[in-house]
């Protein structure tokens, strides 16, 4: 490709490298699976007009379909009919991918790349620095000798959304307790965010939810025990977020096959441990603004500039290359570029929360 770029859309990872890693995946799923990157263009296209919506001060519109956030910014003057159309493209196209049992063409997975490009061309030129220039449009080529499994590409992809819906939410959570603070007067010892907001129980058992977390998404790796349950509960667009689940998981395991009534009881033993991490980790963000941190449960280490720049290689690191291998394979080289939750990288195969914990303590020694 021209600009020796290694694929299309490198040139975003300046604004944002969640969005250029996901670009990459459905880049990679256009000839292996069209079916799978029409569903995924869907999703991608969402986040984009999520971080718009936030941009734009439009707030309290978590839970809106792609159409919702469509139809709200058409409504407030802010597409132009190109604009409208190709999200509709990427809209419909994705639907009928999610649900009809057919063969996908390779030619309707190509008219959402070309609406992808209308798309993150009204983006880039409206949102984004000056600076950041989007090239001549391309056809993907077909990567010779790329043998991924289909299932691998939508395992990475699901991955690639779960990290962008996260960190869309907590952008926004941050910027929304910060002025409530500030609005507010809110005491310097009063963290904002984390007021309770919900219950959730199960038999006679109960937890509460803060603010903060009313809309987080539930990484099925932050969940050890119950990370099957709740990708399959994912994979059935039946739980993905915080305000998806019921009031009361009794009964939650009957929305999915193969789980039980211990699955629910799991589930919600661990939400009480996830809400307590979450809960340490806010009051760390919160109490130290304008510092990058990399948390491993409870646990984090700053990172300065200088430790952002190492590379993550054997040579600086012992014991862990096939995982450096793989997050290689994802161009991501230096430990700045590391998911701020280190517990996300048990998605890589043969990768344990042993080996996490272990770089973990690494990092610290630097």
């Amino acid at each position: 490709m021209e600009n020796n770029q290694s694929y299309f859309y490198q040139f975003l990872e300046p604004i944002s490298e969640d969005l250029s890693q996901m670009a990459n995946g459905l880049e990679k799923s256009i000839y292996s699976s069209p079916q799978t990157m029409l569903m995924h263009t869907r999703t991608f296209v969402e986040a984009i007009l999520h971080r718009v919506m936030i941009a734009e001060q439009l707030s309290g519109e978590e839970n809106f379909t792609l159409k919702d956030r469509i139809d709200l910014l058409e409504k407030k003057g802010l597409l132009e009919k190109e604009i409208i159309d190709a999200l509709h493209q990427v809209r419909m196209n994705g639907n009928s991918a999610a649900h009809e049992s057919r063969n996908f063409r390779y030619s309707e997975a190509l008219l959402s790349w070309e609406a992808i490009y209308v798309i993150i061309g009204w983006y880039v030129k409206k949102y984004c620095p000056q600076d950041v220039k989007v090239p001549a449009y391309q056809d993907p080529e077909p990567t010779k000798g790329d043998h991924t499994e289909v299932s691998e590409l939508e395992a990475r992809l699901q991955n690639m959304e779960a990290l962008i819906r996260s960190n869309i939410q907590q952008q926004k959570g941050l910027t929304e307790e910060f002025e409530t603070a500030a609005g507010s007067g809110t005491p310097g010892d009063a963290l904002p965010g984390l007021a309770l907001v919900r219950t959730i129980v199960y038999k006679d058992r109960s937890l509460e939810v803060p603010h903060f977390l009313r809309d987080a998404f539930l990484l099925p790796q932050r969940f050890e025990e119950s990370e099957r349950f709740l990708a399959t509960l994912a994979a059935k667009q039946e739980v993905r977020i915080m305000s998806e689940l019921p009031n009361n998981l009794e009964g939650l395991h009957d929305d999915v096959k193969g789980f039980s009534e211990e699955s629910d009881e799991i589930l919600f033993k661990e939400l009480k441990h996830f809400i307590k991490e979450e809960t340490a980790r806010r009051e760390v963000e919160l109490t130290l603004p304008g510092k990058l941190a990399l948390f491993y449960k409870t646990d984090y280490v700053i990172v300065t500039d200088q430790l952002a720049n190492i590379p993550l290689i054997e040579e600086e690191f012992d014991s862990i290359p096939s995982l450096f291998q793989q997050l290689h394979e994802d161009q991501i080289e230096r430990v700045g570029q590391l998911p701020k939750d280190l517990a996300t990288l048990t998605k890589y195969d043969n990768v344990g929360f042993e080996t996490v914990e272990e770089l973990f303590e690494q990092l610290k020694g630097k």
